[in-house]
């Protein structure tokens, strides 16, 4: 392993728990919106990579949504979070069990603002109960609908029916945001030697309507010309 690796590795645990720590000392969203800015920012600046956004003007300024990404690598939420600086929107990930239960973003997973979602579990009636909890306090719906990081060469990978259905259920719209190109590479890159500037490119799509009959995945490839 490489020092800068080695560098990487000790930077982004202190960042995570450092963070996870101020997070826990607040309940109040917008809040917790600007730790995990901060947090991200930091954590970018750290692996020198920067975020460009396409169609900044798709953004809304404020409000409630389903907002779905693609999901390449792990530091896709703070891509999303810089995406989202300058907005008043503020969402509950969701989170796979194994985040909350993780040495290294535990802490900060259990006190960011995130659902927990166990796939090992038949019966999902408390995890959709805690998404409308969730929206009924306000708050909007983060999630990668692939359901975890899409390591192949496709584009994006087979997007699970569970994000259709919240956006249904909470008559949510949603908002389709797209990490282009392979960050995947970006990142490991940039772990690699991060004297070098690198960018991460963000494209935001049209909204979706959330009574949209059509399979999601084949209407985000749509919005974002995906082949």
């Amino acid at each position: 392993m490489t020092f800068n690796k080695i560098r990487q590795f000790f930077t982004a645990l202190y960042l995570t728990n450092s963070y996870g720590l101020k997070l826990k000392g607040t309940n109040d969203p917008m809040e917790k919106k600007a730790l995990r800015l901060a947090y991200s920012t930091d954590q970018l600046n750290a692996l020198n990579i920067g975020i460009r956004t396409e169609y900044p003007e798709r953004l809304p300024a404020s409000g409630q949504y389903l907002l779905v990404s693609n999901h390449r690598t792990i530091i896709d939420p703070p891509i999303i979070e810089v995406v989202l600086k300058n907005t008043d929107i503020f969402g509950l990930w969701i989170a796979k069990k194994e985040l909350y239960n993780s040495f290294f973003f535990g802490m900060f997973v259990r006190n960011a603002g995130c659902i927990l979602l166990d796939r090992a579990k038949s019966q999902m009636a408390g995890f959709f109960a805690d998404v409308k909890e969730g929206v009924r306090q306000g708050s909007s719906i983060f999630i990668f609908p692939e359901g975890t990081r899409n390591k192949s060469s496709a584009p994006v990978a087979e997007f699970k029916e569970g994000s259709r259905i919240i956006a249904l259920k909470n008559r949510l719209p949603m908002l389709p945001v797209h990490i282009k190109g392979n960050a995947a590479e970006v990142l490991k890159a940039a772990i690699a030697d991060s004297s070098v500037r690198r960018e991460i490119v963000v494209e935001i799509g049209e909204p979706i309507d959330y009574r949209e009959r059509r399979n999601l995945q084949e209407v985000y490839r749509e919005r974002f010309a995906l082949v």
